[in-house]
């Protein structure tokens, strides 16, 4: 699908679609992009982006590369590579993600887990100072003992 306006651009694209109205209850698993603007309730697991619409109301445990929510939600959800709550999105359950977006607006209820970013090359996580070092030295020869 071609987008007219962008003249050889794909326009975005949704591989499956629950529309508004619909409500589907039980267990939704796809290698592709799904988004849900109706109700559903169960479980998803989704190897692309999964969008929930503004009126979109998933009770679910999701499991999905990347999810943007700009619905309501109520489960826990796993974004192996991104979360983006939107200004009318909101999440209620926990949240593990690679990153994680919440805009200005955007809701978030419950406990949140991230991968920590890697130490940039030459980087050995240390941030002992000579600064520290010297506080360390000058604590010691008053106290008999580093604080």
């Amino acid at each position: 699908m071609w987008n007219k306006k962008g003249k050889g651009r794909p326009a975005s694209q949704t591989d499956s679609l629950l529309s508004h109205g619909g409500n589907l209850e039980g267990k939704i698993q796809c290698d592709t992009n799904l988004r849900i603007d109706g109700g559903f309730t169960g479980e998803i697991r989704c190897g692309g982006t999964l969008t929930i619409g503004e009126q979109g109301r998933v009770h679910a445990s999701i499991t999905a590369a990347e999810v943007i929510i700009a619905g309501k939600v109520f489960g826990d959800v796993t974004a192996k590579h991104g979360l983006i709550l939107t200004s009318t999105g909101s999440l209620h359950g926990s949240a593990a993600a690679g990153k994680l977006s919440i805009m200005e607006g955007g809701v978030l209820n419950g406990l949140v887990e991230m991968e920590e970013p890697p130490a940039p090359d030459g980087a050995n996580g240390s941030v002992w100072t000579q600064e520290c070092a010297a506080n360390a030295e000058h604590d010691f020869e008053q106290d008999g003992h580093a604080s």
